[in-house]
């Protein structure tokens, strides 16, 4: 089938390749031409694991193209994938800005010449937007005939393309039969893997996005709760969630305990469905609950380093490992260290740091950070170190030649990478997330 995929950021370029990948044949579209042309030489403006290999596989093999022509990208494609981005408006006021999604509508519904095309909305998106872009393309172009389908994503930054490729489940919502049909032949080798779809209406569609993501947010959110309250009654959170996560009915994942969640979606997404609630006159107290707590989680890991420093930051070498909000990207967007770094900064603190794919973005926001090449370079001479993401390569680090390098030996572990007793046997004052730090001196 051809497939037209307008909109090449993370969600259209890692759609678009998995797509091609299935057999079909797919014209990647974005308005950037300076993107596209990085992309036709063969260079990801993204990191994601596996993408650039994924992405040269089937340009090479011809079912993959990118092109900034619309009208060329929809020439002959039986579905078209919409897959712009969705930016909050303002930072924390949960509105999402539609512009890009309208746009795209409208300039779509310029190029439907065919006799029958499925539009596929893929961006996150309020409830009701894509009822909105079906009457934009209809009022656009009334000869059109096409379908609307709401097709969210749920792509982990880090392992997108397992998650695409092997998937919990597929959700497509539509009112038409013949859209569902068509999207079955997109994700046919999903079909026949046995992947759960989910058929179901436009609205209902676009609210399951948001719904699993704001459950995943209430998930970590009470795991930092539980780890706050471990540290004030002398309890240990690690095999308190181990045993939380090993009743099935709970499960294990997101039981974390660290600085926070962030990224692109958890924060903006759990502010959104607030806002789609209150504009409905609906409420989501669990929701807005979360998002409290893991604001107040930034500032309780403030506290916690500057408490372990002596209850001052100020003149101290803070070593930090790790910027991204997560491994394996290279993605600062609502990352816990862009809150956490710069109020240690304005205390007088002087921070050295590494993270192996966000220094060259961090550096544009905080330039006040000394960027190093590697985490030993930034525990030379450090009053503590700070473990901020859990990147691999900070697992197994030489703990003897941390401690020989470092001006103290202070381990602040925001992520619970290591186990209390093997850092106080390495030498060092340990501070981990809700574990047992009166037994580690």
């Amino acid at each position: 089938m051809k497939i037209a995929v307008v909109g090449t950021g993370y969600v259209g370029l890692v759609s678009g390749a998995c797509l091609a990948e299935f057999g079909h044949r797919v014209v990647c579209m974005d308005k950037l031409a300076e993107r596209i042309d990085f992309l036709r030489q063969g260079s990801i403006p993204i990191y994601e694991p596996g993408l650039d290999d994924l992405v040269a596989r089937n340009v090479e093999q011809g079912r993959l193209s990118f092109t900034t022509d619309l009208a060329e990208a929809m020439a002959d494609a039986r579905a078209i994938f919409v897959a712009v981005g969705t930016p909050s408006v303002r930072r924390g006021n949960g509105y999402a800005d539609l512009s890009y999604v309208y746009q795209a509508a409208e300039e779509i519904a310029a190029n439907l010449v065919q006799d029958y095309t499925v539009v596929i909305d893929k961006s996150t998106v309020p409830v009701g937007t894509a009822r909105q872009v079906q009457r934009l393309i209809a009022k656009a172009n009334p000869r059109a005939v096409f379908d609307m389908v709401s097709n969210p994503e749920f792509l982990r930054e880090g392992a997108a393309i397992s998650d695409f490729m092997r998937p919990d489940r597929v959700v497509v919502g539509s009112g038409s039969q013949r859209a569902f049909d068509v999207m079955r032949e997109i994700y046919n080798p999903l079909y026949l893997n046995g992947t759960p779809i989910v058929e179901t209406t436009l609205e209902t569609a676009e609210l399951i996005k948001y719904a699993a993501n704001a459950f995943l947010a209430v998930k970590i959110s009470f795991i930092n709760e539980m780890a706050n309250l471990c540290e004030a009654v002398g309890a240990d959170v690690k095999p308190l969630a181990k045993a939380v996560g090993l009743d099935g009915r709970i499960g294990g994942k997101f039981l974390h305990p660290g600085p926070g969640y962030g990224g692109s979606c958890f924060p903006k997404d759990t502010l959104a469905l607030l806002r789609i609630a209150q504009e409905h006159g609906s409420t989501s107290r669990l929701v807005e609950a979360a998002v409290e707590v893991n604001a107040a989680q930034k500032g309780r890991m403030i506290k916690k380093i500057r408490d372990a420093l002596g209850g001052s930051e100020a003149g101290k070498t803070i070593g930090v490992l790790g910027l991204t909000f997560k491994p394996e990207t290279d993605d600062l967007r609502e990352a816990p260290a862009l809150t956490i770094l710069p109020a240690l900064s304005e205390k007088g603190a002087a921070l050295q740091v590494h993270d192996p794919q966000g220094m060259r973005e961090a550096a544009k926001i905080m330039p006040e950070c000394r960027y190093l090449d590697d985490p030993y370079a930034v525990a030379t001479g450090a009053d503590a170190l700070i473990l901020m993401t859990e990147w691999n390569q900070y697992r197994a680090l030489d703990l003897q030649r941390l401690r020989e390098l470092m001006a103290q030996p202070l381990f602040i572990d925001l992520r619970n990478v290591y186990e209390p007793v093997m850092m106080r046997e390495a030498g060092f004052t340990y501070i981990g997330v809700g574990r047992l730090q009166g037994a580690i001196k």
